[in-house]
């Protein structure tokens, strides 16, 4: 049984909209929390964003009945927390369990020492919110900033550009690939004698040996001296470090299928199927690097990028090079955002296999079906194309997408143009964005799993968005604090006078 919020408050519980706030803290959780107070505050958009949180639990839950799970609202605000302060989830339940105002947010007595968050219990709550939902709830966000602002209606201006957030992979070479997918085969088969098959008794020994041979091959270097004798003699003593690297992970592979054979026929056993998953995900990588290794060294071959893997765990990462200064290449997935005049994000999309001059016109219509006043929107260079300036000439009414190469005399005329110009001039803003969604959590994704990286992102955009709201709550907050003290120390001046006359 779940609830969205806390319905009744018990003695001596503060109201979540009457929340006092450091307005002169420059720490995020203040800013954090107020965004979150300002769409508590809200009980249309509020009521929304939980609802599709309840959505993400299994059909199969009944609501009604049964242990007290999570609140939504608990979920949301752990959720938010967890990327707006680019934290992991050790400091996430200490912030949930000690903070004071963190506490009071989640809905707990100051005296309350009793209700106390598990790592394992926020990981498994915060994990169970699904991309889509959080994607609508971030549209919710963004709605309830332009209300705050008084700008609901207001033509929206977007800035469009894409990033790299990088996965949590170590830099791939082929022998560093097929050692760790040969450490979880053998862990999977030294695991397999709890099922009845005892022929693995000696795992660590055996990864030990192989990762020696490992390293042994990675130490030696191509010889740069000038006599081609002692070049030849050092690629030859390179190929024999191989080989016996290779020779060693295709015996091991040999006695890995055997085992996968015996545990094929324990189908009644839960222990031999999840290894026999574990084996089936990890022996095609096994075998992909031993013969990509034989082919690099032994054959002098090169091997196409098309086929190369860059990690056996997060098989989704890409190899990309965007020609920054200083950043030769990075692993990840470009991800790409639409940011309003308001420095809120729109919208966000996961280009897993895509490039940027693949995406504009389906980011735009997603856009617009969110947010039906997105009317203009700047791209760079990289976005570039023929037949996406004219498909985005359709849907909105001013777009600012540069040509690459030589103008022609209409070229020049439209990208001179007055309002052309203002835009592309305001387009460098999109940094500010993506820089500060580096900063809060986006710099490289935690997570497991393509899911997990859509996940991670779009709780990233929520965390950014209620920053930027917070942000704004709490500037008016202190306009309305200067306000106040200014009428007050009239009034005490006017009585100053009056006691003086």
């Amino acid at each position: 049984m779940r609830q969205a919020f806390k319905p009744k408050l018990q003695s001596g519980e503060v109201r979540i909209p009457d929340i006092d706030f450091d307005l002169d803290s420059r720490d995020d959780i203040p800013h954090v929390l107020r965004g979150l107070q300002q769409l508590y505050a809200n009980p249309e958009l509020r009521d929304e964003a939980l609802k599709l949180l309840d959505e993400c639990l299994p059909k199969n839950v009944d609501r009604d009945t049964g242990r007290t799970g999570m609140d939504f609202w608990t979920i949301l605000v752990l959720g938010v927390l967890r990327l707006a302060l680019n934290c992991d989830y050790d400091r996430l339940a200490e912030l949930a369990n000690e903070h004071r105002t963190v506490r009071l947010m989640l809905g707990h007595l100051l005296t309350d020492l009793e209700n106390r968050y598990g790592r394992t219990t926020i990981i498994e709550n915060v994990s169970m919110i699904t991309p889509e939902a959080l994607e609508k709830i971030s549209a919710l966000i963004v709605k309830c900033g332009h209300d705050l602002l008084g700008q609901t209606g207001t033509v929206l201006l977007g800035r469009c550009d894409s990033v790299v957030v990088e996965t949590d992979v170590e830099f791939p070479t082929d022998a560093r690939i097929l050692l760790d997918a040969m450490r979880r085969l053998l862990k999977a088969c030294q695991r397999a004698k709890a099922a009845g098959i005892s022929t693995w008794r000696q795992y660590w020994y055996q990864y030990q040996t192989l990762r020696n041979l490992y390293l042994r091959a990675l130490k030696l270097r191509k010889s740069q001296a000038k006599d081609q004798a002692k070049v030849d003699a050092r690629k030859q003593e390179i190929r024999a470090a191989y080989q016996a690297f290779l020779a060693r992970a295709r015996g091991l592979v040999a006695r890995i299928e055997a085992a996968l054979e015996a545990l094929l026929l324990m189908e009644k056993n839960p222990l031999a199927v999840e290894l026999c998953e574990e084996i089936e995900r990890f022996l095609p990588h096994a075998h992909r690097q031993i013969d990509q290794i034989h082919r690099r060294v032994i054959l002098d071959e090169t091997i196409p990028h098309e086929e190369k893997v860059f990690s056996v765990f997060e098989e989704y990462t890409e190899w990309v090079s965007k020609g920054k200064a200083g950043v030769l290449v990075e692993l990840g997935v470009r991800v790409a955002i639409v940011e309003d005049q308001f420095q809120f994000i729109l919208h966000h999309r996961v280009m897993a296999g895509e490039t940027d001059e693949q995406v504009p016109v389906k980011i735009v219509q997603n856009t617009q079906a969110i947010f039906p006043d997105f009317r203009a929107c700047s791209f760079d260079k990289g976005f570039s194309s023929a037949a996406n300036r004219g498909d985005l000439e359709k849907l909105l009414d001013l777009v600012v997408l540069p040509k690459k190469g030589k103008w022609s005399e209409k070229d020049r005329e439209r990208e001179t143009a007055e309002d052309f110009v203002a835009m592309r001039r305001q387009h460098s803003a999109v940094e500010s964005a993506i820089n500060a969604l580096e900063i809060h959590g986006l710099d490289r994704c935690c997570d497991h799993g393509l899911d997990g990286f859509k996940r991670y992102v779009a709780w990233a955009v929520v965390g950014r968005n209620l920053l930027r709201l917070g942000s704004i709550a709490i500037e008016l907050d202190r306009e309305q604090r200067r306000r106040t003290e200014c009428v007050r120390q009239r009034r005490e001046d006017l009585t100053r006078q009056r006691c003086a006359a």
